[in-house]
């Protein structure tokens, strides 16, 4: 009980949230909660995590998010990092190709990863917090709100178990239980073409990249994954029956267009799959949600359902957090499906799109294709947006947990860079010196002074980090206020505020910006932030907008 009374024989546990699916977005967001000390359980109706390679694509925020529950680099031992991703015709010529190198937010923006490693990773990290529970062979038959939370009826290795949780969280599945049970649309449309994939032990081609073939005969996809295994990827024709697509010598066929010797190819795993895009109609109703595939799915083409799922679990994660410590009022959580939807909806529609370029038929039409993508790669503003991920839809929140500053460049809503700083105890990356809670980070000004004594006393008692960054060669060199941490930058942070008129910037757990601007008004945009955040509480003593300087 997380009100520490005694629980009678015949009284249903009790849990701050219960997750329903042990898959990459529950295991994530069971970090989150546990390292926040909420009381968790995950229900999963398997007996174990599944054990072949699914997603094989990582992204440069999913690792920050591994990095804020302390496991990246137990994740990072499972890596390609940097991994170039090609675009070939028919005939083996290149159109276009992915090779971001920055790291704007402290990790490589593509990764080829073992998805069954790294979700053992985060099912391991769950060992460190003694207040969550997984239960395997415990699917969960019906959920039902009553009162101030949310009754769950399990079968626990066969055995009825009732559960009073505060919260509930669906991670389960584009099949999803509890997406079925609050009643929510999933709109969208799944494609009539079937594609066969296959995973190979003792990658039999050995290059660390990976290729998608625009091929108009039989498009496919060719990746590589941490560990020596390859992935193909097949385009199934209509007249390919599921019966003869089932077997291994048809398999063996299909690598046989790719390698010299398909028979002596050790196969881990195959199987037939389909690509949806869809998208629920809510993400939550009362005190249940949903996350991760269970949301929303998406075609493979930009290797975002994985990431997009963990993108859930962040944003939902820390404001359950916040409310079950009472920090927050619950109303927070209506901003979730507010800041998460749109961005999701972007992925979708971007990997839908390049699907359709990617399997085009028709020769014709792919000769068409091939000359528009070797045109754009020659222009040399068009070839780096292509090279260096430009198109790629990163989430910005004007609604939510955010105070919205107008204009394009706002940083507000936006997920603040992670260089490398120093510190008094040497170099290290941004967020390790910001802790994983909020933060209220100023260029060259002490956090205490700019801000007035009720907002100081305020995000004490949250917990945020109060931050001063200034020039590298001052840290040990200059006095602050008490608990102020003090940060310092070899250029990547003031390259950042050169070109950003906002110098006191208020950073989410999630490392978004939710609210900045010049130091002389920061108590009044602790204020409004706080309202925005659900915490009024901690602002009755904080100025009002008529004493804005």
């Amino acid at each position: 009980m997380t009100d520490g009374r005694e629980r009678s024989a015949s009284e249903p546990a009790a849990v701050d949230v219960l997750i329903v699916g042990a898959g990459p977005v529950g295991l994530t967001l069971a970090n989150i909660l546990g390292a926040r000390g909420l009381q968790v359980l995950i229900a999963e109706e398997r007996d174990v995590l599944i054990d072949y390679p699914r997603g094989v694509g990582l992204d440069d925020e999913s690792m920050r998010a591994f990095q804020g529950i302390g496991l990246a680099r137990n994740v990072e031992q499972h890596l390609i990092p940097n991994q170039i991703l090609r675009f070939v015709n028919g005939d083996g010529e290149l159109l276009a190709e992915m090779a971001p190198s920055q790291a704007q937010f402290g990790w490589p923006r593509r990764n080829g990863f073992v998805q069954p490693l790294v979700d053992a990773e985060l099912l391991e990290g769950l060992a460190r917090f003694d207040t969550v529970e997984v239960c395997w062979s415990t699917p969960m038959q019906s959920l039902r709100e009553d009162g101030d939370g949310v009754v769950v009826e399990l079968r626990d290795r066969g055995a009825p178990r009732e559960v009073c949780a505060r919260y509930v969280v669906g991670c389960d599945g584009g099949k999803s239980r509890t997406r079925h049970i609050i009643g929510t649309a999933f709109d969208g449309v799944t494609s009539s073409t079937r594609w066969l994939v296959v995973d190979l032990a003792h990658d039999p081609l050995g290059s660390p990249n990976s290729y998608v073939g625009a091929d108009p005969e039989r498009p496919y996809a060719s990746i590589s994954i941490a560990h020596g295994i390859r992935r193909f990827e097949f385009m199934l024709m209509d007249d390919e029956h599921d019966s003869e697509v089932d077997d291994i010598g048809f398999v063996r066929t299909l690598l046989g267009l790719h390698i010299p010797r398909p028979e002596d190819a050790e196969i881990i795993a195959y199987r037939i799959y389909t690509h949806h895009s869809r998208i629920a109609g809510e993400f939550g109703r009362g005190r249940i949600f949903i996350a991760g595939d269970a949301a929303h799915l998406m075609p493979v083409w930009q290797g975002q359902g994985y990431n997009s799922g963990v993108r859930d679990a962040v944003n939902l994660g820390w404001k359950l957090a916040a409310v079950c410590s009472g920090q927050a009022d619950p109303d927070l959580l209506t901003t979730y499906d507010a800041e998460r939807r749109g961005h999701a909806r972007a992925m979708i529609d971007l990997s839908t799109m390049v699907g359709r370029v990617i399997s085009v038929r028709d020769k014709r039409l792919a000769w068409l294709r091939d000359r528009v993508l070797r045109s754009a790669s020659a222009l040399p503003t068009l070839e780096r947006y292509i090279l260096e991920m430009r198109f790629k839809p990163m989430p910005r929140y004007e609604t939510g947990a955010v105070v919205p500053l107008p204009g394009k460049d706002s940083p507000v809503g936006r997920m603040f860079i992670q260089p490398e700083v120093v510190t008094e105890n040497g170099r290290c990356r941004l967020d390790e010196a910001l802790g994983s809670w909020f933060a209220v980070l100023c260029w060259n000004n002490d956090p205490t002074a700019v801000l007035d004594k009720p907002s100081v006393e305020a995000w004490r008692k949250i917990g945020a980090r109060l931050v001063a960054v200034v020039p590298a060669a001052q840290v040990g060199r200059t006095s602050y206020g008490d608990d102020v941490t003090v940060v310092g930058d070899p250029g990547q942070l003031k390259a950042w505020f050169d070109v950003h008129r906002e110098s006191v910037l208020f950073l989410r757990p999630d490392r978004f910006v939710a609210a900045a601007g010049i130091a002389q008004d920061a108590s009044l945009l602790s204020t409004r932030l706080l309202s925005a955040l659900r915490m009024e509480k901690y602002v009755a003593d904080s100025p009002s907008d008529t004493t804005a300087g």
